[in-house]
């Protein structure tokens, strides 16, 4: 179980923002911090990790304190059992699979199991520019659970790969994750990853938790089970006229969407290239196509 009450002040977009947290994970529990950017999810990854030192609270890790600030705990990052997943999967470019494994473990054992695991044994002895984007992300996921960690911290793990594969490894990483039964905590903006690896989802907002409910519910509560809901990437955005016109990649598709200039500049002056966005479509009559 990881249990954590935070605060912390933090740089946001618009300014500074208090970050104030109050979480209880359960033992073996996949949950997703969904929400914009700088609303200070990766803060919260880092802090939970000891790269970050929080103002006040504390962290608890089963048993054992992490952090405590009245007490004057801080566990150095090497002190928790924690996996660390990063977006660029921060694999040592000179060293082989096996030899980026065995910095997390001594256990060949573990290490072979590992490579037998993610199917990457026949790579063993491979460097990492050898490695395809959905090899590259399987390494550096066995190097996380490597160190039997009891958090795993997952960054945007599947946001460098293109859409088929992002597709077919999170059901891979889905896989692996039930196999560890370790308690994992994912940052994600694709809302199809979160649905699909994700028992439990907490809104992230200004700091804030916003909403915190099972996966299922969060994708239907509060009057969006009406509304047809898809989650694009924001390509371009493009003036004609008194429109702004928003060119996205919904699946494998390009599709572009008018917005007035007023409503533009009132609602979504904020969003920039690259972000997901969502578009929630009140009335249709969905015609399924095999």
């Amino acid at each position: 179980m990881l249990e954590f009450c935070l605060k912390h002040a933090m740089k946001g977009i618009e300014g500074l923002i208090n970050l104030e947290l109050d979480i209880c994970l359960n033992q073996g529990e996949i949950s997703a911090i969904f929400g914009e950017s700088g609303a200070g999810k990766t803060t919260l990854l880092k802090i939970l990790a000891g790269l970050i030192t929080p103002q006040k609270g504390f962290i608890k890790v089963e048993n054992e304190v992490w952090f405590d600030s009245k007490k004057k705990i801080n566990l150095a990052p090497q002190k928790r059992r924690i996996g660390f997943m990063f977006q660029d999967y921060a694999l040592f470019p000179n060293m082989s699979v096996r030899e980026n494994l065995a910095y997390a473990t001594k256990n060949q054992r573990k290490i072979d199991e590992l490579l037998e695991l993610i199917n990457l044994k026949e790579l063993a002895h491979s460097r990492p520019k050898e490695l395809s984007g959905g090899q590259a992300q399987r390494v550096a996921l066995a190097r996380a659970l490597a160190k039997e960690p009891k958090i795993l911290l997952l960054d945007e793990p599947l946001s460098a790969l293109d859409f088929k594969m992002r597709s077919h490894l999170q059901e891979e990483l889905l896989k692996i994750l039930k196999h560890f039964k370790t308690t994992t905590l994912l940052v994600s903006h694709d809302l199809a990853e979160i649905y699909r690896l994700s028992e439990r989802v907490l809104e992230l907002k200004g700091g804030k938790i916003a909403k915190d409910l099972p996966t299922k519910q969060f994708f239907t509560h509060n009057h969006l089970s009406a509304k047809l809901r898809l989650s694009a990437v924001l390509l371009e955005i493009s003036k004609s006229d008194i429109l702004v016109i928003f060119t996205l990649l919904l699946g494998k598709d390009i599709v572009k969407i008018t917005l007035s200039e007023e409503e533009f500049l009132q609602k979504h002056s904020e969003v920039k290239i690259g972000d997901t966005i969502m578009l929630s479509i009140k009335a249709f009559n969905p015609l399924i196509v095999d």
